[in-house]
């Protein structure tokens, strides 16, 4: 008798054609077929058209010679942005001269009370140990250089955050103006944020901290308004039935129970400030990452390191004190409290007063412990040994070689050669297939914009290394996120690991890839990929861990393995965390690709760089526009709309 095997359904045209991806690329498959010939008609295939460029160098370098000829004379100058840069000026030198007149024992003393009444005592000698760490590397005054712009941005950018905020929690009507503005600015690359600033106000401090105010304000403004929507509405509800105004819901309800958000607004908005603070070096901020750009300029790894520690210790502990501040909400209040903050303030006046009676205001130099000759005789060593020609593995030199070669230059060429329609055909294709008409329109337009920028080959070489780190980092990410989400005890030590390198300034990534392979664009590029990882890691991880267990028990008790469990239930049901960790991934890679013009990385990183060292400021916009249309664009096409992540979820 013959056995029967039942074979598989097969899928028709028709339920093929139900599938909503399949009919977006069919209408973009039409839309091409009349599109491109027409176009490659008009406009020869290959690079983007010269007859499609608009030159923005004359006009931009005009404006900026006009700006720099009536800086001292022109109203706009004089009676506004001057007084603003003059606010700024006095605001930081009030705060540095303040720090340097407490001295380094007042400020050690001062940080670690604070760490104490905050965050335990735990912390507080752990802020303590790192002042004086940045006194012991020698870099004590940069370090108050950087501490006091930060102060001054960070208290500018929470005033500038929460009145935003305020103004979208309150009102429908400013959210929905404000959400599309705060989403643009938290994609784009730090180095965007540079040019427009530096073309108003020049280079320098009033530059730096305006720079770093637009940067580290979005982050406040958006939590601000989440934590005052999401207030519970029963006690609103009960607030507002004892007859308070709307001022006094706010002052009472609203506010209060939005503490949490709003202190981790803070946490984020000093985090991207100090990462801010550190990258505006590049126009003249000074302090700890002038030192960390000097060096790095110089290829001198033992001075960028000296630098570099202080800028991870701050990072560090500013994340781990205000962090620490946001899970203490909430509790029970200590029994003598204020007793306890009075005690702290008499302490740190008795420091103060002692340092300066034994006039030792300044760091002693006899106490500076010198790493840089060190740390350049073993980066020396590295050179003549790991660099080239190690047995069977090869050095890092040679790897780095490799990767260019193997990797980034076939990717460099390849998105060069494609015609200038392919490179949009597949942007509107990736961007309408995970998300809406709307933001495939976007994406469109962003990338036409580079290429009317005239910037079309360099934006497609960063392009190529931002996909080769972006590539290289969601292998690492998913593999080691899948584990830790299978394994707790992996988690439980990735996780300070993780902690401390989400922490850590953009710039500080450059120092480590220097010395091990030296300067390019494939050092750039593992300083994307290390400074991406942590993120993609840990949002795998979360998403892994955050699926349904009834759907994994449900499939347990249909006999799957723990390999089907992974493949057929959690990553489907993870799909909108996963698309997320490539989402971020791919804005974070960017951010320090861009950043690797300073190591070699060349592209539009590197016409950033020279045109702000070269006072050609219109190289330099243009390089910076490009930079956020390609910011964008990467945004939209990995970013799914609300509607289909809820689907998948």
């Amino acid at each position: 008798m013959a056995t029967i095997t039942a074979s598989p359904p097969r899928v028709g045209l028709p339920a093929l054609l139900k599938s909503p991806a399949v009919r977006k690329l069919l209408l973009l498959a039409l839309a091409a077929a009349i599109l491109v010939p027409l176009a490659n008609a008009r406009w020869a295939s290959g690079s983007w058209p010269t007859a499609l460029t608009v030159d923005f160098s004359e006009p931009l370098a005009k404006a900026s010679d006009w700006i720099i000829d009536n800086r001292d004379s022109h109203p706009l100058f004089l009676y506004f942005f001057g007084h603003v840069s003059n606010v700024v000026v006095i605001a930081v030198r009030a705060v540095y001269l303040g720090l340097l007149a407490v001295g380094w024992a007042g400020v050690t003393a001062l940080g670690a009370l604070v760490a104490w009444r905050v965050a335990g005592v735990r912390l507080a000698l752990g802020t303590g140990v790192a002042f004086l760490a940045c006194g012991l590397l020698g870099m004590w005054v940069p370090t108050m250089q950087t501490l006091a712009l930060m102060v001054v941005a960070v208290l500018a950018s929470v005033l500038v955050g929460a009145v935003l905020g305020l103004a979208a929690g309150l009102s429908d009507r400013m959210d929905r103006v404000l959400r599309p503005v705060l989403d643009t600015m938290q994609v784009l690359p730090a180095f965007a944020y540079l040019l427009p600033v530096v073309l108003v106000f020049g280079i320098g401090v009033p530059a730096a901290v305006l720079a770093t105010v637009i940067y580290a304000a979005p982050p406040m403004a958006r939590l601000t308004s989440l934590g005052l929507r999401g207030a519970d509405k029963e006690v609103l509800e009960a607030v507002e039935s004892l007859g308070s105004t709307a001022r006094q819901r706010l002052l009472t309800a609203r506010i209060p129970l939005a503490r949490k958000e709003l202190l981790l607004g803070l946490n984020q908005t000093i985090m991207m400030a100090l990462s801010m603070a550190v990258i505006a070096a590049v126009i003249g901020a000074g302090g700890l990452g002038d030192r960390v750009y000097q060096a790095l300029a110089s290829v001198d790894v033992g001075a960028a390191l000296a630098a570099g520690i202080p800028i991870v210790l701050l990072a560090v502990v500013l994340d781990r004190v205000t962090g620490a501040a946001g899970e203490r909400l909430g509790a029970e209040p200590e029994p003598r409290q204020g007793l306890g903050w009075l005690y702290a303030l008499v302490a740190f006046a008795a420091v103060a007063v002692a340092g300066r009676l034994v006039g030792r205001l300044d760091w002693p130099e006899s106490w500076v412990v010198g790493i840089a000759e060190p740390v350049n005789r073993a980066v020396d060593w590295m050179t003549a040994h790991l660099y080239s020609g190690v047995p069977v593995i090869g050095g890092t030199a040679d790897w780095a070689g490799h990767f260019t070669t193997w990797v980034l230059d076939p990717m460099r060429d390849g998105l060069q050669g494609l015609p200038w329609w392919s490179v949009l055909l597949i942007v509107a294709a990736l961007a309408w297939v995970i998300g809406t008409w709307r933001t495939a329109l976007t994406a469109v337009l962003a990338m036409a914009a580079i290429g009317a920028l005239g910037v079309w080959k360099p934006s497609l070489d960063t392009l190529s290394q931002v996909l080769a780190a972006v590539a290289v980092t969601l292998v690492l990410g998913f593999a080691t996120g899948i584990a830790a989400a299978r394994s707790d005890r992996l988690e439980r030590l990735l996780r300070p690991v993780l902690d401390v390198f989400q922490t850590m300034p953009q710039f500080v990534y450059l120092i480590p890839v220097v010395a091990l392979f030296g300067v390019g664009r494939a050092p750039a590029v593992a300083a994307a990929i290390v400074y991406a990882l942590p993120a993609v890691v840990r949002i795998t991880t979360q998403g892994l861990r955050q699926v349904d267990p009834a759907a994994l028990e449900s499939s347990s008790s249909l006999g799957a393995t723990s390999w089907q469990q992974l493949r057929q239930v959690q990553l489907p049901l993870a799909r909108p965390a996963l698309l997320l960790a490539v989402n971020q991934g791919l804005v974070l890679v960017l951010a320090v690709v861009v950043i690797g013009g300073l190591v070699g990385g060349g592209a539009l990183g590197y016409d950033v760089v020279f045109g702000l060292a070269q006072g050609d400021l219109a190289t330099g916009l243009v390089a910076g526009g490009a930079i956020v249309c390609l910011g964008l664009m990467l945004d939209r096409v990995t970013q799914p709309t609300e509607r289909r992540a809820k689907k998948g979820a």
